[in-house]
């Protein structure tokens, strides 16, 4: 008879694209905890570079999920799958934890069964090691949901310092896979409607920041924020689902025009401005007419 192998109590998913240049540190800062009943599994998304040869230097010591590419939602969620613990934690390979990260969200699911995620503060840093900012949690009353709509990034440390009750998936699926991006807004958003939340306030993550395009990258995040405000605007209380989440998408169009000034797509920049204000003009009238002011006349925007 072959003996049962028993379950652990947390499964940690690192999804791995051509990162034999950042894994290993990702990797060694999960071995590294002081909490030590947990699977690592390490999806290889379909790397074309050393990923492979990387991981198999760590033996039994990770679990490697092999596939062809599918995307960094569909690796999150082929971990999701293989995962046997009682909680599910994220790692994107070139991030890292510091040693009490799994230790601190056990206890605290362990003794709050209303809490259904959990995520922790963490340290944004460049590729030279300086620091950028302190991602804290923050401090809001009343449901996370609602916060999530006006503030996608109330989960701080995002993916990378979040760990789920793995039941929940069951509840409310798994990483949408036709998102570009926000994809991990867009699962704390589903969890936050059946789920208690917390967030520990001590940094416990590590967060690599890349220096990279926003022109490139600002077609994709819109279309992405638009997606996600709308499929999950059923999830708020109906009283909500009117004026609230208008003023909240309009807060979206306010960001993007933003950008887009700074990127120098001044018409785009005022486009996005009258969305604004046609979708919230008493909520957020007056902001949008200020905002329309400082473009106007060329001003640098906060």
């Amino acid at each position: 008879m072959t003996p049962k192998i028993e379950a652990p109590a947390v499964s940690v998913v690192i999804p791995a694209f051509n990162a034999a240049w950042c894994v290993r540190k990702a990797i060694d800062s999960v071995l590294a905890q002081d909490f030590r009943d947990f699977e690592l599994l390490v999806v290889d998304d379909g790397s074309t570079d050393d990923t492979a040869a990387v991981l198999a230097l760590y033996g039994n010591a990770i679990r490697v999920v092999p596939q062809l590419n599918g995307g960094l939602s569909n690796a999150r969620n082929s971990g999701i799958r293989e995962s046997r613990g009682e909680f599910v934690a994220f790692l994107d390979a070139d991030d890292w934890w510091l040693p009490a990260k799994i230790s601190r969200q056990v206890a605290l699911l362990r003794a709050r069964p209303d809490v259904g995620f959990v995520s922790a503060a963490a340290r944004v840093e460049d590729t030279e090691g300086h620091l950028l900012n302190l991602w804290a949690c923050t401090a809001c009353t009343g449901p996370l949901l609602h916060h999530l709509f006006g503030a996608n990034g109330d989960v701080a440390g995002s993916a990378s310092a979040v760990m789920v009750r793995r039941r929940l998936f069951d509840l409310v699926g798994v990483f949408d896979e036709s998102l570009r991006a926000l994809e991990d807004v867009d699962m704390w958003m589903r969890l936050a409607a059946v789920a208690g939340y917390e967030c520990i306030d001590e940094s416990l993550v590590v967060i690599l920041k890349r220096p990279g395009s926003l022109s490139r990258n600002l077609e994709v995040m819109k279309r992405a924020s638009a997606q996600v405000m709308s499929k999950n605007r059923h999830l708020l209380p109906e009283g909500m689902q009117g004026a609230y989440w208008r003023k909240c998408m309009a807060a979206v169009h306010s960001d993007f025009a933003k950008w887009r000034y700074r990127e120098g797509q001044r018409w785009a920049a005022i486009g996005e401005v009258a969305n604004m204000l046609t979708l919230s003009p008493v909520g957020q009238g007056r902001l949008g007419l200020g905002l329309l002011r400082d473009i106007l006349l060329n001003r640098a925007l906060e």
